[in-house]
Parts: C-alpha cells; structure tokens; sequence
C-alpha cells in the first residue's frame, strides 16, 4: 500500500485555503469545468489519457476561456490534471493545477499577483517568503540559437541554474503556445521556485486563425514525431475570437507545496493511488 504523508497533506490543506482565500480578497470568482473533454491538449508533446471517444484535460485552458468569452472577467479553478507519459519526482500521471485569468491584465499584472499568491502560501505554513527575481530570458540564453538547440540548452543548461525564486519573461516566439506575439517574443513567463518550474502564463492570443496556424504546425511536429495530431475543439477556437484582452497563469499546486514544504516528490504531497487489483490488471 503506497506511503500516506499526514504532514505533507496537513500543509496543502493551509495552502489550498490560504490560495482560496487571496482570490476572494482580489475579486476573483471560482469556476468548475469539465474534465472530460473533446480535446485534451494542443502542445505537441503533450500527451492526454484517452477515455472512450474524449479525453481528460491537460489543464482547464480551452474550457476556462469560453467562460471569459461569455462575459465572466477574473476566475480561477482548482482541478485534477491528467497526462500521460507522465511521472517521476516532480511528475506525476494525475497532478492539481490551480489557474486563473484577469481581464484587461497583462503579463505584469500577473507576476505582481502570482509573487503575492505564493507568499500568502508561503506565511500560511510558516515557511520562508519568497522575494523573486525577473530575468528576461535572452539575458539566460541566446534567443539566436535554432529551437531544437535552444530548449536542450535551457532544459540541461539553464534550469538547474534558477534556485533562486525567479520569474523568467521574453521567450522566443515559437514558444507562445496560446500566448501573443510580440515581434520576436512570446507574451509569456515563467516562474520558478525551489528549483521547480511551478507556473506558466501568457498574455492571451485572441485570434482562432492565428491558433488554427499553430495548430497545424503542432500537428505538423507530432507527425514527425510518430504520434497522430491532437483533436481539435471548435468551441474553443470560436470563443477565442470572443474573449477580451486578458493574461492567465497556471500552477502546479503540487509543486508549490513540494516548494513550500521540502516534500522529496510529488507522491509525498497527494493522496496516493491505491495498486490495481489483480483482476483490474489482467
């Protein structure tokens, strides 16, 4: 039977309620969206856990922006994330991400919020409070090297660098993902906290033709790759066209308590899975 961590679950209760607690401070109101989906992902390399004819979401994205595209302005959610190909110390096959959008905010809006977030987490264990850093990436990494070279650099090169709590801004464009562009940059960042990259935000591309491009070329690099192209959801793109300028950010909460709390892997911080049954396995 897997390891119960009673301390661990202990403090990830504090966190969870001291998150719940600044979004009813700034206004924010929170959402439940489906988990299973008509399309789980879009990233090339990410892989979603296929149930019947639809999916389990990657993260709450596509679902969260036709609430923002029906007139709702600050939201958030807390939810159970699935992925396959998916575990080690910091991964794992089911993890919780909290996300949540602003309208008419931009990617410094949300460093400032994501920093005040992770400190009210941060007091509501007793562990230290984190000041962070921001670094614009060319000043890690030439943003001139070719991608394949780019992300291995980063991956082997840079990452393991950022121990200090950092937020890590200007990507490459072919890193937007569903983020804007801004000539040369992706509107995005990054946060990293005890070595951990715990969250990911963008400055939201409004336009479904410019997605409908990136999904080709997605689809494009997962031929390459052996894997058949994701499903595309129609409602999503058509709620693109609707949504208000506006950043999100999602986060791991797993991760921040591992930050927060010095949990040695994901697995410490959750409810473990029982093992299948032998009759379940056959």
């Amino acid at each position: 039977m897997p390891a119960l961590h009673p301390h661990y679950l202990r403090a990830r209760a504090q966190i969870l309620r001291a998150v719940r607690a600044w979004f009813d401070q700034h206004g924010y109101l929170e959402v439940h969206t489906p988990a299973l989906v008509p399309a789980g992902a879009m990233e090339p390399h990410l892989e979603p856990v296929q149930v019947g004819a639809l999916q389990l979401h990657t993260s709450p994205e596509f679902a969260m922006k036709r609430v923002l595209a029906a007139g709702l302005g600050r939201i958030y959610q807390i939810c159970p994330c699935f992925r396959e190909e998916e575990a080690g110390v910091h991964h794992a096959r089911e993890f919780t991400m909290l996300e949540w959008y602003r309208v008419g905010a931009g990617t410094p809006e949300l460093m400032d919020e994501v920093t005040d977030l992770i400190q009210a987490a941060a007091r509501a264990v007793a562990a230290p409070v984190p000041h962070f850093e921001r670094h614009h990436v060319a000043h890690l990494l030439s943003p001139d090297l070719p991608p394949d070279d780019w992300f291995f650099q980063w991956v082997d090169r840079i990452e393991p660098t950022l121990t200090a709590p950092t937020i890590v801004w200007g990507y490459p464009a072919w890193q937007a993902a569903l983020a804007r562009t801004v000539g040369p940059v992706a509107d995005r960042f990054e946060v990293y906290l005890g070595g951990l990259e715990l969250a990911n935000a963008f400055a939201e591309e409004q336009s479904a033709e410019v997605l409908r491009t990136r999904v080709a070329e997605n689809d494009a690099i997962r031929r390459d790759l052996g894997r058949p192209p994701h499903p595309t959801d129609p409602t999503f793109l058509e709620a693109v066209d609707h949504m208000p300028r506006c950043a999100g950010i999602a986060l791991g909460i797993d991760r921040l308590v591992m930050a927060l709390t010095g949990a040695p892997h994901i697995g410490a911080v959750q409810v473990p899975s029982p093992p299948p049954t032998p009759s379940s396995a056959s």
